[in-house]
């Protein structure tokens, strides 16, 4: 029997991250560091809604037209019940928000 050998990926523990952390700032430079963490955190959600829509777009596919019937009905209620409380935003005076 041959031994099976498996990474430690669950063994990174604090003082890795503090050298992972560090080649990054050498890397890149302090001031790009939020630009950096900024720009992935756009990347993901861009990614996720992708994803999401395309998950949508397969179960559209399998419903029948009542259920798409209902959906859009939902919908549509859901942005009724959003436009009151921009209309009264706008009639608020500025320095009230």
């Amino acid at each position: 029997m041959t031994p099976v050998v498996v990474p430690m990926v669950a063994g990174i523990g604090p003082p890795e991250i503090i050298l992972i952390l560090l080649v990054l700032v050498l890397l890149f430079g302090a001031k790009k560091l939020p630009e950096l963490a900024r720009g992935s955190g756009r990347a993901l959600r861009i990614f996720k809604a992708e994803t999401k829509g395309l998950m949508d777009e397969d179960e559209d596919k399998n419903k029948t037209d009542e259920q798409r019937q209902i959906d859009a009905q939902n919908r549509a209620e859901a942005v009724r019940h959003v436009e009151p409380v921009e209309q009264r935003d706008a009639e608020r005076p500025e320095a009230d928000r």
